[in-house]
């Protein structure tokens, strides 16, 4: 009776993740928001079941999603169906919200990066590459434009622009895919735990940004990170470059992150309109001299404690 129950509760998850696969694939509009959901039904029925019956599981996802989709949807459940299962397997064990973030973080990146691999290997397809070359286009466009426009000054420093772009994008792609991983995991959480409340899990929920402190581990991997690239002065190009770039990189996002955090917390003290807190978010992503600023609160913040001095004072 009871494996009755499990089969008939997979059966309707499995169909519920073939409709969804469905829509995602062959409705693009409504299907970037869906994206988000795929996990849920990986991530309920791997929350109340044993890894025997989540294997059975992913293996019949496996069939269903080759029949929906043929090898995107395999693709999919490869990236989705994985992240929603680790999700389901670490609520059921009680781990904390930060580490189902960074384990599922990590299952989606491996999966992508796998995926990545076998669509260069076996499909002849670089999606890095695919984009420079775009870019170059794009680029050349620009340069024809102003060439027959009269304006061969501004050619030269186009050209200078656009070089330095294409080479930014080829170094800092690996913490791009790193950030976007975790962003996307992050709004994966955002939607799918609310709704797998619903169907009887126990998804705890975020705590408030303007609490969030993130280890004072960072600031000292940041610091020495700095130092490295400052005393070594990599050549451009090598490896040691490519790792010290993207790890910097990477940090510093974590900084902007304790800085915003901090200034939502001055907000709350103060009692800010929310209004202000999402004026500045936008600023700081779109003007770069306020990113600097809010990185160096974040620095500051994570070195000495302005919270409790703040409040202290209050």
């Amino acid at each position: 009776m009871k494996n009755a129950r499990k089969l008939t509760e997979g059966a309707i998850l499995l169909a519920a993740f073939a409709v969804l696969l469905l829509l995602t694939i062959y409705v693009p509009v409504i299907g970037i928001i869906i994206n988000f959901v795929l996990p849920l039904p990986f991530l309920i029925f791997a929350a109340k079941n044993n890894i025997k019956y989540v294997g059975a599981f992913l293996v019949a996802g496996l069939f269903i999603s080759f029949i929906a989709g043929s090898f995107m949807g395999i693709a999919m459940l490869f990236v989705y169906g994985l992240t929603g299962t680790v999700m389901g397997y670490l609520l059921q064990k009680n781990r904390s919200r930060i580490a189902l973030l960074v384990s599922s973080s990590l299952t989606f990146l491996a999966a992508v990066i796998i995926l990545y691999v076998v669509s260069v290997i076996f499909f002849k397809f670089n999606l890095i590459h695919e984009l420079t070359v775009a870019f170059k286009e794009s680029a050349a466009m620009s340069q024809n434009m102003l060439q027959s426009l009269g304006k061969e000054d501004q050619i030269a420093k186009l050209t200078e622009q656009n070089n330095n772009m294409i080479k930014m994008v080829s170094t800092l792609a690996p913490s791009a895919l790193i950030m976007s991983s975790i962003l996307s995991v992050y709004i994966i959480q955002l939607i799918c735990f609310p709704l797998a409340r619903r169907f009887g899990v126990n998804a705890q929920q975020w705590g408030h940004f303007k609490d969030l402190s993130l280890p004072r581990s960072l600031l000292w991997y940041y610091l020495i990170a700095m130092a490295a690239n400052m005393l070594l002065h990599p050549q451009e190009g090598t490896y040691l470059y490519l790792a010290l770039m993207n790890l910097v990189y990477i940090l510093e996002m974590f900084m902007v992150l304790q800085g915003l955090s901090f200034l939502f917390y001055i907000f709350h003290q103060k009692s800010v309109t929310k209004g202000l807190r999402v004026i500045i978010t936008i600023l700081a992503i779109v003007i770069p001299i306020f990113l600097y600023i809010i990185r160096i609160l974040g620095i500051i913040d994570l070195g000495f404690d302005l919270r409790k001095r703040v409040g202290k004072k209050e």
